[in-house]
């Protein structure tokens, strides 16, 4: 007796169904919405034909400037969460031992708490009788309160402080898989602690660099929260010109057409630095 074979065997992927209905109705039709409405003339009397001018108009050297910033801010945080996370990430993978889960606890507790309560504890950190400028003035190292807050300084701490976690967990799930027995044998044939990392470990966890530095500096180009709350608006970034005129009665397209610059100038930039991490996860060879 012949029994029929459940319906998922037949279509496997039915199951993502709704999954992709989701992120098409809610993720690529608002982006083509966006991406058409920038070259949309709009007329009293309705549709009013396709112009070019909204996308030169932020073809500026005032414009262009804001996604340098932006840029700079992305990489900048990209390599200082780098920096920090690669010797954390290390340490919980190798050092760990019992307490790898305890750590990895207390990395993620943070994302259990509400954004704006982060901000308002580094408010008290950074303001200018805060613990930061207190503990400093109790050394003697500074004789007036620094002000720290509102500042590119403030930015980028709180940057560092957010996105940190998107850094560290990739790496560690590439070292979490690190055959350890290749590093014996690095030291077998006599290779000191700093070459078997840079011939062997660093290449072999690229992968997980990789992840890292989309997962951290995707977001840090568009981010708008951080620097209207933590550089009081000092400073304009991708985030920040998008959400004023997209929030302005009238200018919503214009803010649509200043996304589709900066989108076209993210995708180009994630497309090289994709291309050239990518160059350094071939496999392990013997070069100098």
């Amino acid at each position: 007796m012949k029994f029929p074979r459940p319906a998922s065997s037949d279509h496997p992927f039915s199951i993502g169904v709704p999954a992709i209905l989701w992120q098409v109705l809610f993720f690529y039709i608002p982006l083509l919405l966006i991406f058409v409405t920038s070259f949309v003339q709009f007329a009293p009397e309705g549709f009013g034909g396709f112009t070019f001018s909204k996308i030169s108009h932020f073809l500026t050297p005032l414009y262009l400037r804001v996604i340098a910033l932006s840029f700079l801010l992305a990489i900048v945080n990209v390599i200082l969460c780098f920096l920090i996370a690669y010797p954390l990430a290390y340490f919980i993978a190798f050092r760990g031992k019992r307490l790898k889960t305890g750590l990895l606890f207390l990395l993620l507790i943070p994302f259990w708490t509400n954004f704006l309560l982060h901000v308002y504890a580094w408010f008290y950190v950074l303001e200018k009788h805060g613990f930061l400028n207190n503990l400093l003035l109790q050394l003697k190292i500074i004789k007036e309160p620094l002000l720290l807050l509102n500042s590119p300084f403030a930015i980028l701490i709180m940057m560092v402080y957010y996105y940190l976690p998107f850094m560290v967990l990739p790496i560690y799930s590439s070292l979490e898989r690190f055959n350890n027995s290749l590093i014996e044998a690095s030291y077998d044939l006599g290779a000191t602690w700093v070459q078997t990392f840079r011939r062997i470990i660093l290449p072999l966890t690229m992968r997980g660099i990789r992840a890292g530095f989309f997962l951290v500096y995707i977001p840090s180009f568009g981010e708008f929260a951080i620097p209207s709350l933590m550089g009081g608006d000092k400073i304009m970034f991708v985030g920040n010109v998008v959400s004023e005129y997209i929030l302005a009665e009238g200018t919503g397209s214009l803010g649509a057409a200043f996304m589709v610059v900066s989108c076209a100038f993210l995708l180009i930039t994630a497309i090289f630095f994709y291309w050239f991490l990518g160059k350094f996860t071939e496999p392990v060879r013997n070069r100098d």
